[in-house]
């Protein structure tokens, strides 16, 4: 049997082509993306294995030359509290830890940033690692991704 990739989008009309072809255009015009870490923090089970997932996007935007940031909200603003991510192994292999994936992003110029509100209340008075760029809000994550050439995702 056959399969007809084009067939969902004939069915959904004549310019719905046209639509896709330009949802594709835009995408590739996308300088810039805002990832937001969120879900994964060290309180979840498995915390540290899903931790990898944003750092992985974030390093692949990197290699094609996209200006990449990443900001840590909620309890997952506790991976850029010093020495939180050192033994968190993101693999079965303890290959690699939460604190390797910080460094190796910001070795490639990737920008984290911990969020301001997260921070008070899961990190208030701890030292954060040295690798961050700085403190930042939720409107700067609005901010950011409302650029005509940013993209934003949220893990």
């Amino acid at each position: 049997m056959a399969v007809d990739a084009d067939g969902p989008i004939r069915a959904a009309g004549g310019d719905a082509r046209q639509r896709v072809r330009s949802l594709a255009l835009d995408m590739s015009e996308a300088r810039r993306l805002v990832i937001v870490v969120w879900s994964c923090g060290p309180d979840r089970p498995g915390g540290a294995v899903l931790a990898a997932a944003p750092f992985v996007y974030a390093l692949a935007a990197r290699a094609l030359d996209q200006e990449v940031e990443m900001h840590f909200t909620s309890s997952a603003v506790r991976w850029l509290v010093a020495g939180e991510a050192d033994a968190a192994y993101t693999d079965r292999a303890r290959s690699k830890t939460v604190r390797d994936f910080i460094r190796e992003a910001h070795a490639a110029g990737v920008k984290l940033y911990a969020c301001a509100m997260a921070r008070h209340e899961h990190a208030r008075d701890e030292t954060l690692v040295d690798e961050i760029e700085g403190i930042a809000g939720a409107a700067t994550v609005v901010d950011a991704g409302a650029e005509p050439d940013a993209r934003v995702m949220i893990f």
